[in-house]
């Protein structure tokens, strides 16, 4: 019998789910069995990992018992329901959707920013940020440990998958019809006209960029902004954090990008931040405008780390910096980062 604690995958099957089973097999083998669970209509498909093929278990009640950890990857009212059910059962609960976020009992972690909040969770589950906020906090929150942050100006530039596979479905049927149509984008309206269907999105994605992401919230801001914005806070510890963002889909498939204005407590300059961030863990620099060198979804797509260039000290303020940051939402930005945490748990299960 494995001394290794047990791990369950719940909402194996889905996007994240994937991406997670791919995760499992590559990292460190730091977990025993793994239970794979998903919904009713999945149960019996067996899935691959590390070299083995393990049933789908339906969700119920009984898949957590003897469970230690237990990764959600699911809806927020799947979460809502089912983390509680795991953690009544022992398992410590971590959750990758917005439903325990901004619970003041329930640690909002990132490994490498705060892994000691990972530790203190009365309800026994531990919130994974959202895709957007990790796609940049990793790289902020190097520099906030060494500066002090004050404020943050964000505009993002949110994929598609971002939106779900019904994001990714959506653009790709909208690229296929605007394809090899060279006179689209020529006259209002006739991209709007051509793609027919918006899918997800309020607008066309193709050939268009969308200055909209999440729901509606008070005062015109959207719930993606208000993530941006009270996760940071939360995540760094700052309560006050002076944060403002807009949110933008573009026509990209995965991985998301950020446009980052940062103003510190103390004076700053580029080339001490890129010394900080070149040695930070789960960041790439890659910052040489010269010859090309700056992060791009196209180049980032598929890798783990945070990857950040243009760095450039603000013209008008010496405590400033705008750099862009790119990271894998699928990766980084959901399955890794709750992975991560998953081997925080193990971890302090293993050295009880």
């Amino acid at each position: 019998m494995s001394s290794k604690p047990t791990l369950a995958v719940v909402g194996a099957t889905g996007a994240v789910g994937t991406v997670m089973l791919d995760l499992l097999s590559t990292r460190e083998d730091v977990w025993g069995e793994i239970r794979l669970v998903a919904s009713a209509r999945s149960a019996g498909r067996c899935l691959v990992v590390r070299g083995q093929e393990i049933e789908v278990l339906a969700l119920a009640e009984e898949v957590f018992d003897g469970v230690d950890v237990a990764m959600f990857d699911v809806p927020d009212e799947v979460s809502a329901t089912w983390a509680p059910v795991a953690a009544a059962h022992g398992a410590v609960a971590v959750d990758n959707s917005g439903a325990f976020r901004m619970d003041p009992e329930v640690p909002l972690v990132v490994p490498e920013v705060n892994p000691h909040a990972a530790r203190v969770r009365p309800k026994g589950i531990i919130s994974n940020p959202n895709c957007t906020t990790l796609s940049m906090i990793v790289a902020i929150g190097a520099l906030h440990a060494e500066f002090g942050l004050a404020e943050l100006v964000v505009a993002s530039y949110q994929a598609a998958s971002g939106a779900g596979q019904a994001g990714i479905d959506t653009l790709r049927e909208q690229l296929a019809k605007v394809a090899g149509n060279r006179e689209l984008g020529t006259r209002a309206g006739d991209v709007r006209q051509v793609v027919g269907d918006f899918g997800p999105f309020p607008a066309p994605l193709a050939l268009n960029v969308v200055p909209w992401a999440g729901s509606l919230k008070e005062d015109g801001w959207s719930s993606e902004e208000l993530k941006v914005r009270n996760e940071s806070r939360k995540i760094l510890g700052l309560p006050k954090l002076r944060v403002s963002a807009t949110c933008v889909r573009v026509p990209v498939i995965t991985t998301h990008s950020l446009a980052v204005h940062a103003v510190f407590e103390r004076e700053v300059s580029a080339g001490a931040a890129q010394e900080i961030l070149r040695d930070a863990p789960g960041v790439v620099l890659f910052d040489d405008p010269a010859v090309g060198d700056f992060p791009t979804p196209a180049d980032v797509v598929g890798t783990d780390p945070t990857w950040v260039g243009r760095i450039r000290q603000a013209l008008d303020e010496p405590r400033a910096l705008d750099l862009f940051v790119c990271g894998d939402n699928l990766r980084k930005g959901a399955a890794l980062n709750t992975a991560q945490i998953a081997e925080l748990v193990a971890a302090e299960l293993a050295g009880r």
